[in-house]
Protein backbone atom coordinates (compact mmCIF):
# COMPACT_ATOMS: atom_id res chain seq x y z
CA UNK A 1 0.00 0.00 0.00
CA UNK A 2 2.94 2.56 0.49
CA UNK A 3 3.71 2.24 -3.32
CA UNK A 4 0.10 3.28 -3.85
CA UNK A 5 0.48 6.00 -1.79
CA UNK A 6 3.28 7.73 -3.00
CA UNK A 7 2.22 7.13 -6.49
CA UNK A 8 -1.05 9.05 -5.10
CA UNK A 9 0.75 11.88 -3.51
CA UNK A 10 2.45 12.89 -6.40
CA UNK A 11 -1.01 13.29 -8.50
CA UNK A 12 -2.16 16.94 -10.15
CA UNK A 13 -4.80 15.18 -12.02
CA UNK A 14 -7.33 12.82 -11.99
CA UNK A 15 -9.10 11.36 -15.03
CA UNK A 16 -12.12 9.33 -14.53
CA UNK A 17 -14.27 6.99 -17.41
CA UNK A 18 -17.93 7.56 -17.12
CA UNK A 19 -19.83 4.37 -18.02
CA UNK A 20 -18.62 1.94 -15.63
CA UNK A 21 -16.48 4.42 -12.84
CA UNK A 22 -18.97 6.95 -12.79
CA UNK A 23 -22.33 5.34 -13.35
CA UNK A 24 -22.59 1.66 -12.88
CA UNK A 25 -22.55 0.84 -16.55
CA UNK A 26 -26.11 0.89 -17.29
CA UNK A 27 -27.65 2.32 -20.39
CA UNK A 28 -31.09 3.81 -19.63
CA UNK A 29 -32.56 5.09 -23.31
CA UNK A 30 -36.01 6.39 -23.29
CA UNK A 31 -38.59 5.75 -25.85
CA UNK A 32 -37.82 8.61 -27.32
CA UNK A 33 -34.63 7.50 -27.53
CA UNK A 34 -33.12 10.10 -24.82
CA UNK A 35 -30.05 8.85 -22.85
CA UNK A 36 -30.17 8.09 -18.89
CA UNK A 37 -27.00 7.80 -16.19
CA UNK A 38 -27.49 7.67 -12.80
CA UNK A 39 -24.61 9.06 -11.00
CA UNK A 40 -23.87 8.45 -7.09
CA UNK A 41 -23.76 11.81 -4.96
CA UNK A 42 -20.84 10.67 -2.61
CA UNK A 43 -18.86 10.23 -5.82
CA UNK A 44 -19.76 13.90 -6.57
CA UNK A 45 -18.83 15.28 -3.08
CA UNK A 46 -15.45 13.32 -3.17
CA UNK A 47 -14.86 14.94 -6.13
CA UNK A 48 -15.14 18.61 -5.19
CA UNK A 49 -13.49 17.56 -2.06
CA UNK A 50 -10.54 16.45 -4.39
CA UNK A 51 -10.83 19.73 -6.28
CA UNK A 52 -11.01 21.88 -3.19
CA UNK A 53 -7.44 21.02 -2.64
CA UNK A 54 -6.17 21.89 -5.66
CA UNK A 55 -6.34 18.55 -7.72
CA UNK A 56 -8.05 18.56 -11.12
CA UNK A 57 -10.21 16.48 -12.27
CA UNK A 58 -11.66 15.52 -16.15
CA UNK A 59 -13.45 12.95 -17.87
CA UNK A 60 -13.02 11.13 -20.90
CA UNK A 61 -15.27 8.90 -22.60
CA UNK A 62 -16.32 6.47 -25.38
CA UNK A 63 -20.11 7.74 -25.28
CA UNK A 64 -21.86 11.32 -26.08
CA UNK A 65 -24.26 11.98 -24.08
CA UNK A 66 -25.79 15.39 -22.66
CA UNK A 67 -26.52 14.02 -19.03
CA UNK A 68 -22.27 13.86 -18.31
CA UNK A 69 -22.13 17.75 -19.59
CA UNK A 70 -24.48 18.60 -16.55
CA UNK A 71 -23.28 16.25 -14.09
CA UNK A 72 -19.68 17.72 -14.96
CA UNK A 73 -20.32 21.49 -15.20
CA UNK A 74 -22.26 20.43 -11.69
CA UNK A 75 -19.45 19.34 -10.37
CA UNK A 76 -16.87 22.35 -11.20
CA UNK A 77 -15.16 20.07 -13.77
CA UNK A 78 -14.16 21.71 -17.22
CA UNK A 79 -12.27 19.11 -18.70
CA UNK A 80 -14.91 16.44 -20.46
CA UNK A 81 -13.62 14.76 -23.48
CA UNK A 82 -16.64 12.25 -24.92
CA UNK A 83 -16.57 10.55 -28.51
CA UNK A 84 -13.32 9.31 -27.35
CA UNK A 85 -13.26 5.98 -28.87
CA UNK A 86 -9.70 6.39 -28.74
CA UNK A 87 -8.71 7.98 -25.38
CA UNK A 88 -4.80 8.09 -25.20
CA UNK A 89 -4.97 11.35 -27.62
CA UNK A 90 -7.39 13.14 -25.03
CA UNK A 91 -5.32 11.57 -22.04
CA UNK A 92 -2.38 13.27 -23.72
CA UNK A 93 -4.07 16.70 -24.59
CA UNK A 94 -5.41 17.39 -20.67
CA UNK A 95 -1.77 16.74 -19.43
CA UNK A 96 -0.02 19.19 -21.68
CA UNK A 97 -2.34 21.75 -21.51
CA UNK A 98 -1.97 21.55 -17.83
CA UNK A 99 1.46 21.37 -18.41
CA UNK A 100 2.19 18.13 -16.67
CA UNK A 101 3.75 14.25 -16.81
CA UNK A 102 1.95 11.43 -17.51
CA UNK A 103 3.64 10.62 -13.69
CA UNK A 104 1.42 13.07 -12.53
CA UNK A 105 -2.05 11.84 -13.63
CA UNK A 106 -4.07 8.97 -12.31
CA UNK A 107 -6.48 7.52 -14.34
CA UNK A 108 -9.53 5.26 -13.35
CA UNK A 109 -11.11 2.80 -15.44
CA UNK A 110 -12.96 -0.25 -15.83
CA UNK A 111 -12.66 -2.27 -19.23
CA UNK A 112 -10.26 -2.87 -21.97
CA UNK A 113 -10.70 0.14 -23.56
CA UNK A 114 -9.38 2.23 -20.80
CA UNK A 115 -6.12 0.16 -20.97
CA UNK A 116 -4.15 2.35 -23.35
CA UNK A 117 -4.54 5.29 -20.69
CA UNK A 118 -3.87 2.60 -17.85
CA UNK A 119 -0.28 2.01 -18.85
CA UNK A 120 0.57 5.59 -19.64
CA UNK A 121 -0.45 7.18 -16.15
CA UNK A 122 1.52 7.77 -13.13
CA UNK A 123 -1.31 5.66 -10.90
CA UNK A 124 -3.94 3.50 -12.94
CA UNK A 125 -7.15 2.41 -11.31
CA UNK A 126 -10.13 0.24 -11.58
CA UNK A 127 -13.33 -0.20 -9.84
CA UNK A 128 -14.20 -3.49 -7.86
CA UNK A 129 -15.88 -4.22 -10.94
CA UNK A 130 -13.96 -4.29 -13.68
CA UNK A 131 -13.14 -6.36 -16.73
CA UNK A 132 -10.27 -8.68 -15.42
CA UNK A 133 -7.87 -7.49 -17.58
CA UNK A 134 -8.08 -3.81 -16.89
CA UNK A 135 -7.60 -4.81 -12.86
CA UNK A 136 -4.65 -7.11 -14.12
CA UNK A 137 -2.79 -3.86 -15.15
CA UNK A 138 -3.91 -1.55 -12.39
CA UNK A 139 -1.93 -0.70 -9.32
CA UNK A 140 -4.85 -0.06 -7.39
CA UNK A 141 -8.52 -1.08 -7.33
CA UNK A 142 -11.55 0.50 -5.41
CA UNK A 143 -13.37 -1.06 -2.53
CA UNK A 144 -16.53 0.08 -3.91
CA UNK A 145 -18.08 -0.89 -7.66
CA UNK A 146 -18.43 1.67 -10.34
CA UNK A 147 -21.02 4.35 -10.00
CA UNK A 148 -21.65 3.07 -6.22
CA UNK A 149 -18.53 5.10 -4.38
CA UNK A 150 -15.56 4.14 -6.73
CA UNK A 151 -14.62 7.41 -7.30
CA UNK A 152 -15.27 8.86 -4.03
CA UNK A 153 -12.59 5.83 -2.72
CA UNK A 154 -10.52 7.27 -5.14
CA UNK A 155 -10.69 10.79 -4.26
CA UNK A 156 -10.54 10.18 -0.61
CA UNK A 157 -7.04 7.61 -1.42
CA UNK A 158 -5.41 10.80 -3.01
CA UNK A 159 -6.68 13.27 -0.53
CA UNK A 160 -5.18 10.88 2.58
CA UNK A 161 -1.65 10.49 0.74
CA UNK A 162 -1.24 13.72 -0.43
CA UNK A 163 -2.43 15.12 3.75
CA UNK A 164 -5.48 16.84 2.68
CA UNK A 165 -8.08 14.57 3.95
CA UNK A 166 -9.02 15.24 7.55
CA UNK A 167 -8.85 19.36 6.30
CA UNK A 168 -11.46 18.24 3.77
CA UNK A 169 -13.53 16.74 7.03
CA UNK A 170 -13.21 19.07 9.07
CA UNK A 171 -15.24 21.95 7.56
CA UNK A 172 -18.25 19.69 7.79
CA UNK A 173 -17.49 19.33 11.63
CA UNK A 174 -17.45 22.90 11.98
CA UNK A 175 -14.22 23.10 12.92
CA UNK A 176 -11.98 26.20 11.91
CA UNK A 177 -9.34 25.42 8.95
CA UNK A 178 -5.75 26.18 9.59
Amino acid sequence: MKDILDKAAKIKLVVFDVDGVLTDGRLILGDDGQEYKAFFSKDGLGMKMLQQTGVKIAVITARTSNVVIHRMKSLGIKHIYQGQLEKLPAFEEIIKDLDISAEQAAYVGDDVIDLPVMLKAGLAITVQDAHPLAKQHAHWQTPQCGGRGAARDVCELIMQAQGTLENQFQQYLGVELS
